[in-house]
């Protein structure tokens, strides 16, 4: 079958079925299937029914349930599609490196083909430095250049190509150009060993789309809705001819020097900040209230 884009194609979705409707509406049309899946607990009551319904009555989880169902969750998917899967570890604003190494190499063996997700922040790339000698990882919540140095400078010498995920719709949200910032990485990064690949996330349009396979990143991840948005409009990919237009602030390229120390590169931002405190929310509300220790203790 042929591909719809040279970049790799991921659903990003917790809920297994997601994969089968989406790899039917490419197989109808002609197109290979589905490279992987990026996941994270923060789905589970959006997609997942039987969740979804315990949720509505007030019921929650034990922190060691939430863990087996996230694991469940992610060998249903690998059933389905055995390729590369991104796995969250939790992660807030007081986490330490060392509990998402402890994290990371729990949930590296739930399947072959795990991605360990770790957040953009100073423990993030404390535990990066020492996973990424032994498992394959993705560094989440993306929003600058400056990141994106930072994580080539911290994964030097990594066992696997590591992934940075630049998100689109969140910086569109906030009137900066989402593509742009995925276009200053993408750009950047070429003049490196290539041992980051961009993934592009946070899609918003069927317009973000035409411009990141435009762009020729390395992984585009998905959701459902916009994937079902794409298929409506019949797997339409840009021509020579296509420009991408967009009504927010323009970000420019800075020039970083990518042999520098991941220290030296300015990591904080915003919305990394607003992103992690979003996911642990989510994660929590899931959890039974007697079950949620202190945040140090997580």
């Amino acid at each position: 079958m042929k591909r719809l884009t040279e970049s790799k194609l991921f659903l990003d979705s917790s809920y297994a079925p997601d994969i089968e409707e989406v790899n039917a509406w490419l197989h109808k049309a002609g197109y290979a299937a589905l490279d992987g899946q990026t996941t994270n607990p923060s789905y589970f009551t959006k997609k997942n029914p039987e969740i979804a319904e315990r949720f509505e009555k007030g019921e929650r989880m034990s922190r060691d349930e939430l863990i087996r169902t996230y694991r469940q969750t992610v060998e249903d998917i690998y059933q389905l599609n055995p390729a590369d899967i991104s796995v969250e570890v939790y992660a807030d604003k007081n986490i330490k490196a060392e509990q998402m190494i402890e994290q990371a190499r729990q949930f590296s063996i739930w399947i072959p083909t795990a991605r360990i997700k770790l957040p953009i922040i100073e423990e993030g790339f404390k535990a990066a430095k020492v996973l990424c000698q032994e498992i394959r990882l993705n560094m989440t919540l993306g929003f600058s250049q400056a990141q994106a140095a930072a994580v080539y400078a911290a994964t030097l010498g990594s066992k696997y190509p590591v992934v940075y995920s630049a998100f689109i719709g969140r910086l569109d949200d906030n009137g900066f150009n989402g593509v742009d910032n995925v276009a200053n990485v993408h750009r950047m990064l070429a003049s490196g060993d290539g041992h980051v690949w961009v993934l592009s996330a946070s899609y918003r349009t069927t317009e973000h789309i035409m411009a990141t396979i435009q762009l020729g990143v390395e992984i585009m991840t998905i959701n459902y809705d916009r994937f079902k948005l794409w298929r409506d409009e019949q797997w339409r990919v840009p021509d020579s001819s296509y420009e991408y237009h967009s009504e927010t602030k323009d970000i420019p390229y800075q020039e970083l020097d990518l042999s520098k120390p991941w220290t030296g590169f300015d990591i904080q931002h915003d919305l990394t900040d607003q992103g992690l405190q979003q996911f642990a929310d989510d994660w929590n509300s899931l959890i039974a209230e007697k079950d949620l220790r202190p945040q140090e203790n997580q």
